[in-house]
């Protein structure tokens, strides 16, 4: 795809401090900050146009599932605000699985109000079972992969 430059990779999912070389040479935004440490290799390792980051929420407090808590979100942006290399555009979030996409509005209205109070312009939530309530919620990003490419083999 090199023939394509306007396209931007979108990096999403737990990443260890050994792998954020690879994020930070190929993708233009990370959807999964949740470790200094992590942010402080990304921002080493970034060169060019600074990567833009969204800092993942776990309002749920599932064990099953990456984040921040969202009393601990200050304190990392904190210790990463000011590293070069990287951007922290906003928060995403990944609710609980739920029959029923309505279910999720109260995590990403939980999300909206936590960006808002950290002055976080941008919100990375919603998945292909419950974008149209994220948009409703105020979503500026959405991750639509089984839309796109169908359902994962179990």
């Amino acid at each position: 795809m090199a023939d394509l430059p306007e396209l931007q990779w979108h990096a999403i999912g737990p990443l260890q401090t050994n792998k954020a070389r690879y994020v930070a040479k190929q993708a233009d935004a990370f959807h999964a900050l949740e470790r200094a440490d992590v942010a402080q290799e990304l921002s080493r390792r970034r060169t060019g146009r600074a990567l833009r980051c969204y800092v993942e929420v776990n309002l749920a407090a599932e064990t099953s599932k990456r984040g921040v808590a969202p009393g601990a979100i200050a304190g990392l942006l904190d210790s990463v605000r000011n590293l070069s290399g990287i951007e922290i555009v906003g928060l995403m979030c990944l609710p609980p699985l739920a029959a029923q996409a309505e279910a999720s509005r109260r995590y990403f209205r939980q999300l909206r109000e936590l960006a808002a109070a950290h002055q976080m312009p941008e919100l990375s939530m919603g998945t292909t079972s419950d974008f149209e309530v994220a948009i409703e919620e105020g979503a500026t990003a959405v991750r639509v992969g089984t839309a796109i490419f169908g359902e994962r083999p179990p």
